[in-house]
C-alpha cells in the first residue's frame, strides 16, 4: 500500500484542522447572531410592556374593568403595539385580546413555560403559522392586577439566521478549496529543502564520502539537520578514512614479516642443510612470527577500542611501588644492559590513583620500550613521579634521538613512525603511543611529549590522584609523627 507524501498529509491535517475550526466559528457567529437578535426583540417587548404599564397607570382612580376595558381597546385597537396583545385580569377575564389572537383562539395557558426574567416569562410560539415571541408579566394598579401576554413576531429574525446559514454554507467550500490550496503550495514551500536534503544524500555513497548536503541559512529546524547530517557525514568520512588507513597499514605491517618468513622457509627447503642451519632457519621464523603475534595483539586491543568492547577495572593503586615493581625486570633485560634506568620520586612516595594496573603497565612498558629503542648506548632513561595541581604526573625521559617538531603532534596516531626504515628494523608498527593514548585518557588522565632532536624526548603522564587513600596516608603518617614526638 502505497502511503500519502508528507507533504499530502500535511495538507489533509491542515484542511480537516481548518475545517473544524470554521465550522466552530460559524456556530459561534450564528449563536451570537440568534441571541443578539432575539436580545432586541426582547428590548422591544419590555419597552412595550412598560408603556402599557404607564397607561394603565394614568387612568382614573375610580375606574372599574369596563372603563379599563374601554380605554385599552379604544387605544390598542389602533396602536401596532396592540396587535399582538392579550391583557387579562388575574382571574382570567379578557380585558383586551387583538384580532389576530381572537381569530387564532389564543388562549394564555396555551404558551409554553419559558425562562422567567425579573418577574416575567420568555416563550416562542408559532400561531397560524407565524413564529412569535411573548413576554408574560403582571401590572398592578388602582387596586386590580392585570396579566399582560406581549408578543413580537420574530420571521425576519429566522429568515436572518437562515440567509446568514446558506451564505455560510455557500461560502465554507470555496474557502476550503483555497485553503487546501494555500495549504499544499506552503507545504511544499517548506518541504522543497527536505526534497534536496533527500537527493543529495541519496547520491552519496562510499565512493564519493566528501561530497556534502546543501548548505541551508533558513535558521529553522531544517538548517540545524542539514548542519547535523553534514556533520555526522564528517565523522562517517573520518571513520571510512580510518578503516582505509588501517586495512592499509595493518596489511602492510603484517606483510613485511609474512613475507621474511616464506622466505626464510623457502631458503631452507630449497637445498638440504645441517641441524645449525635448520635451528637458525627456525629462530628466524620463531623471530617475525612474534612479531606478527604481537602486531595481531594490538590490531586486536585497538579494534576493541574503537568498538568499546575494551573495559579497564581501575582499583586504588599505590604509584610507587606500582614503579618499582614495573622497573625491576627492565633493569635485568640483555638490551638494557648498556642503559642507565633511574627512579626519581619528589615527596609522592605514596601517592594513590584510581588505575587498572596491567593497562597502566602497558603503557609504562611502551614508554620504556621506545626509549630503549631509541636511545645509542649507553643512554640514561628516568623515571620520575612527582605531585602537579592536575594530580600526579608520571614521566619518561631518555637522551636519546629526539622526536622532529613536525613530528610530535602525529606520534601518537596509528601506525605513524617517525623513521619508518629504523622503526621497521627495530620491531615497531607505530601502534604502541595510540593504545597508551587510549589507555591513559580511559584513566582521565592526559599524555604528551617534549622533545628536542639529538637531545632526547620525555613523556609526561597526567592522572587524577584519589583523594580518599591519599588523605588516608597524609592523616596516618601525621598521627605516626605525632606519636614519635
Amino acid at each position: 500500500m502505497k502511503h500519502l507524501s508528507v507533504g499530502m498529509r500535511l495538507t489533509i491535517w491542515y484542511l480537516a484542522i481548518f475545517a473544524s475550526g470554521q465550522c466552530v466559528f460559524g456556530a459561534a457567529m450564528w449563536f451570537v447572531l440568534r441571541h443578539h437578535l432575539v436580545s432586541i426583540v426582547d428590548e422591544s417587548l419590555r419597552d412595550q410592556t412598560e408603556d402599557l404599564r404607564t397607561f394603565l397607570e394614568m387612568q382614573r382612580k375610580s375606574a372599574d374593568l369596563a372603563k379599563f376595558r374601554e380605554e385599552v381597546t379604544e387605544t390598542y385597537s389602533q396602536e401596532h403595539a396592540g396587535e399582538y396583545l392579550a391583557l387579562y385580569t388575574v382571574t382570567g377575564e379578557a380585558v383586551y385580546v387583538s384580532d389576530f389572537l381572537k381569530m387564532a383562539g389564543f388562549r394564555a395557558t396555551d404558551l409554553p413555560i419559558g425562562p422567567n426574567v425579573n418577574g416575567a416569562i420568555l416563550a416562542d410560539q408559532t400561531i397560524h403559522g407565524l413564529p412569535l415571541r411573548f413576554l408574560r408579566s403582571s401590572i398592578s394598579t388602582h387596586g386590580m392586577t392585570f396579566v399582560v401576554n406581549m408578543a413580537v413576531p420574530t420571521k425576519e429574525i429566522w429568515e436572518t439566521l437562515g440567509t446568514f446559514r446558506k451564505y455560510l454554507l455557500a461560502v465554507a467550500p470555496l474557502v476550503l478549496l483555497i485553503s487546501g490550496v494555500g495549504g499544499y503550495w506552503l507545504s511544499r514551500r517548506a518541504l522543497a529543502p527536505v526534497d534536496a536534503l533527500t537527493r543529495t544524500a541519496g547520491s552519496i555513497g562510499g565512493q564519493n564520502l566528501s561530497k556534502r548536503l546543501e548548505k541551508l541559512c533558513t535558521g529553522d529546524e531544517l538548517q540545524r539537520l542539514s548542519d547535523t547530517l553534514n556533520e555526522m557525514l564528517d565523522r562517517i568520512e573520518k571513520a571510512f578514512s580510518r578503516i582505509g588507513q588501517f586495512t592499509a597499514d595493518a596489511s602492510h605491517e603484517l606483510r613485511t614479516p609474512i613475507s621474511l618468513i616464506r622466505t626464510e622457509a623457502e631458503i631452507a627447503l630449497r637445498r638440504p642443510r645441517d641441524m645449525d642451519g635448520y635451528c637458525d632457519a627456525l629462530q628466524q621464523i620463531l623471530k617475525e612470527a612474534e612479531k606478527i603475534s604481537i602486531l595481531i595483539d594490538d590490531l586486536l586491543m585497538l579494534a576493541r577500542m574503537d568498538s568499546d568492547h575494551e573495559s579497564l577495572v581501575l582499583r586504588p593503586l599505590q604509584l610507587k611501588g606500582f614503579l618499582e615493581k614495573h622497573l625491576a625486570p627492565w633493569r635485568q633485560l640483555p638490551s638494557t644492559q648498556n642503559h642507565e634506568i633511574a627512579f626519581c620520586s619528589f615527596d609522592s612516595n605514596n601517592v594513590w590513583v584510581l588505575a587498572d594496573e596491567d593497562a597502566l603497565a602497558r603503557v609504562l612498558n611502551i614508554l620504556l620500550d621506545n626509549a630503549v629503542k631509541y636511545t645509542p648506548a649507553p643512554g640514561k632513561i628516568e623515571v620520575a613521579l612527582a605531585e602537579t595541581q592536575q594530580g600526579v604526573a608520571l614521566s619518561v625521559s631518555d637522551n636519546g634521538i629526539g622526536i622532529p617538531e613536525p613530528d610530535r603532534a602525529k606520534i601518537f596516531e596509528r601506525f605513524y613512525r617517525v623513521d619508518k626504515a629504523r622503526s621497521r628494523a627495530l620491531g615497531g608498527a607505530g601502534l604502541g603511543l595510540s593504545i597508551a593514548r587510549w589507555i591513559v585518557e580511559h584513566h582521565g588522565g592526559t599524555i604528551s611529549v617534549g622533545s628536542a632532536e639529538e637531545e632526547g624526548s620525555r613523556f609526561i603522564i597526567t592522572l587524577p590522584v584519589d583523594p580518599v587513600r591519599t588523605s588516608s596516608w597524609h592523616l596516618e603518617s601525621t598521627l605516626e609523627l605525632g606519636e614519635s614526638a
